[in-house]
């Protein structure tokens, strides 16, 4: 192993590996787990007869960097290697690219597309690979896409079929799934294996070279006190308190404390109720007040300008979309507080503390004649925004020489940021004319990023895993890795627990390495049957559930002036995807706004314009226009964005998976000969 550059720990968890055995390698982020993966790979294809391997990652930027980084420098030479991605052009005839390569790189959503799909140029059978490599595997869970190319295999293996593929995940923390005691985290070790049919290893003879070669970073938690006085804080509160008072709270609600993520929650649900009894004035002021805990919530982490930013940001678009006496109420109220809110939000003596905290850490680690890089994670695209700016207009950051640039994920919208723009930002970081990453949970794993002086969490409450991850950026000679909190507050709080369960998840996976192999095989199949009962009923239920209602039974309203709109009969599903209205008279509900931009093509379809109510002056944003085949303009619809009144009541959906009447397939052919028939005469 020595000519391909493994270290002696690395050769020690791919063992029994290369003895075809499905394994999990935990290691730590930066140890080299990829590396390792490219070594399994050049191995099985040098012995294994009509041998494909195919590599899934859960992220797209990831198929571009482990092609480029890893498995192309490696196996390029003697191997034909491909990337697919929901980007690539490739992914509409997947089925004939896997046949015609040795080795596919591909997110897990396009290979489990391939498995469903019955056309021949896009299917793929698990018995087409003879390797199956899973990157960040403990996202193999739940209702993950991992998980359910992992149930098709998983149903074969217990069918007793043969032809089924090597197993090899990565993973630098498979975590206790929420437990906090050691059994049930050996259960969420032991489920994670069986979702994988794999058994987990880790470095055991070697575990100093790793520790050598994987340094911790130096942990610090620089703790501010609580601010002495918050009147910006103070005045949102007590304006909340006027909304509460005029919606006439239902006497069976009660509303956890404001400027909390349980407030949150309690308001979502609020929003909801209001809609499902027909009662606008409890749903509008909902949403308002989760607007105002939004507000608060920017405030307690960031600056109080940006708290105030995003309340008017808000109510610009709230101003043309006044309907009733609720609108002309909650609108008024920002209104007339404006001015005040304004002025107290530029009191520089009630500034947020973590801010300047902040800044002290980024002023010890940078300086003009420093060569420090270093990463800012905060929670929401929003705040890292926010923070970039503050950089960008802070003299005394400036002065120290920062660099600075957001990294967040890639998607659609103002705030995301295409796949480019994200290799631009890391190569930029790279090699030097970026020194610092503002970024979002994009950056905590996978990401080829070169190894950082400093690491931050900034207002952060996410789990052990997130919490590993993170820390593994800071890989450079006595880093720093930094947490700055409120003292006492939660994201102290939950640091310290998850540095609990950080230790937790290896007594858990140090217990099941110790299992018997006869008891672990026991146990996983088990747990791999009872997983396939409890999918089958799942769907059973699923199936019941879409049988509730016929579509010609449900009205689709207008989710902010609950006017109705369309039938459930108007609605149909194109391409599995998209749910769209044919009826033509839908037209004269809706108006057009702007172009959708999405930065990538599509095989069959192009993007138009936003579509919104037409209803007065509701203007609630409902989708978009999309042509398809060049030919048919259809609404593309946002289920979130209606109420559905059903013969047992209103309710609301997140998404269309969740609606209770069957979405029939959409018909090309129907749709032309409705549209146009002069052509089929």
């Amino acid at each position: 192993m020595a000519d391909f550059g493994l270290y002696v720990y690395q050769e020690e968890v791919v063992e029994r590996a290369l003895r075809r055995e499905n394994i999990i390698i935990w290691m730590p982020t930066g140890g080299g787990k990829t590396r390792a993966a490219v070594y399994v790979a050049k191995r099985h294809l040098e012995t294994t007869p009509k041998a494909k391997v195919v590599v899934l990652v859960n992220k797209v930027h990831l198929v571009d960097q482990h092609y480029t980084k890893e498995f192309k420098p490696h196996l390029g030479h003697d191997y034909h290697l491909m990337p697919v991605s929901g980007e690539s052009e490739e992914k509409d005839f997947f089925g004939k690219v896997v046949q015609a390569s040795d080795v596919v790189i591909c997110t897990a959503q396009i290979l489990y597309n391939a498995l469903i799909n019955t056309e021949e140029a896009k299917h793929v059978e698990l018995s087409d690979i003879t390797l199956l490599i899973i990157d960040e595997c403990h996202h193999t869970n739940k209702e993950s896409v991992y998980n359910k190319v992992m149930g098709c295999y998983v149903e074969k293996k217990l069918k007793g079929e043969q032809a089924l593929p090597q197993i090899l995940g990565l993973t630098a923390s498979p975590g206790t799934g929420g437990a906090k005691i050691l059994e049930k985290a050996v259960e969420h070790v032991l489920q994670i294996c069986a979702n994988l049919d794999s058994a987990i290893v880790s470095t055991k003879n070697c575990v100093s070279e790793l520790k050598k070669k994987v340094p911790r970073p130096i942990k610090t938690f620089d703790i501010v006190e609580k601010r002495p006085e918050d009147p910006f804080g103070d005045h949102l509160k007590w304006m909340m308190r006027l909304i509460h008072d005029y919606m006439n709270l239902p006497p069976d609600v009660r509303l956890r404390e404001c400027g909390t993520q349980e407030y949150e929650a309690d308001v979502v649900v609020l929003e909801q109720r209001g809609v499902r009894e027909d009662n606008r004035l409890l749903a509008q002021c909902a949403l308002h007040l989760r607007q105002y805990n939004d507000a608060l919530l920017i405030n307690d982490t960031l600056r109080m300008m940006d708290a105030y930013d995003s309340l008017h940001e808000f109510y610009i678009t709230q101003n043309t979309r006044q309907i009733d006496g609720t609108d002309f109420f909650l609108v008024g109220l920002f209104q007339e507080n404006q001015v005040e809110l304004k002025k107290l939000a530029r009191d520089s003596r009630y500034e947020n503390p973590k801010m300047f905290k902040l800044e002290s850490v980024l002023l010890k680690q940078f300086g003009p004649s420093v060569k420090s890089k270093g990463i800012l994670f905060s929670k929401t695209r929003k705040s890292t925004h926010c923070l970039n700016e503050w950089v960008l207009t802070n003299k005394a950051l400036k002065e120290a020489g920062i660099r600075a640039a957001i990294l967040t994920g890639a998607g659609n919208g103002i705030t995301y940021m295409t796949q480019h723009e994200q290799a631009d930002t890391i190569r930029n970081f790279r090699q030097g004319s970026l020194n610092l990453l503002i970024s979002t949970s994009v950056a905590e794993e996978g990401l080829d990023i070169p190894e950082c002086n400093l690491v931050v969490r900034y207002g952060l409450l996410t789990n052990e895993i997130a919490q590993q991850q993170a820390s593994g950026r800071a890989r450079a000679r006595d880093s720093q890795y930094s947490v700055v909190a409120q003292k006492g507050g939660r994201e102290e709080r939950r640091e310290l627990t998850n540095e609990y369960l950080e230790e937790l998840t290896g007594k858990a996976i140090a217990k099941v390495q110790d299992m018997s192999r006869q008891e672990f095989r026991r146990k996983i199949t088990e747990l791999q049957t009872q997983a396939v009962i409890r999918r089958k009923v799942e769907e059973m239920h699923k199936t019941e559930k879409k049988s509730r209602n016929t579509a010609a039974s449900i009205q689709l309203l207008c989710r902010n002036c609950f006017t109705p709109v369309a039938s459930g009969s108007d609605v149909k599903l194109v391409d599995k995807v998209h749910y769209v209205n044919v009826n033509p008279a839908f037209e004269r509900h809706y108006k057009v706004g702007g172009q959708v931009m999405l930065g990538k093509t599509f095989e069959d379809w192009e993007p138009g314009r936003t579509i919104s109510c037409n209803n007065g002056n509701c203007n609630k944003e409902w989708g978009f226009e999309m042509k398809y085949k060049k030919i048919a303009l259809l609404p593309n619809l946002a289920i979130k964005n209606f109420a559905l009144e059903t013969p047992n009541g209103r309710m609301t959906v997140k998404k269309w998976k969740d609606v209770t009447f069957t979405v029939d397939d959409f018909s090309f052919e129907e749709y032309c000969q409705d549209n146009f028939p002069d052509i089929f005469d």
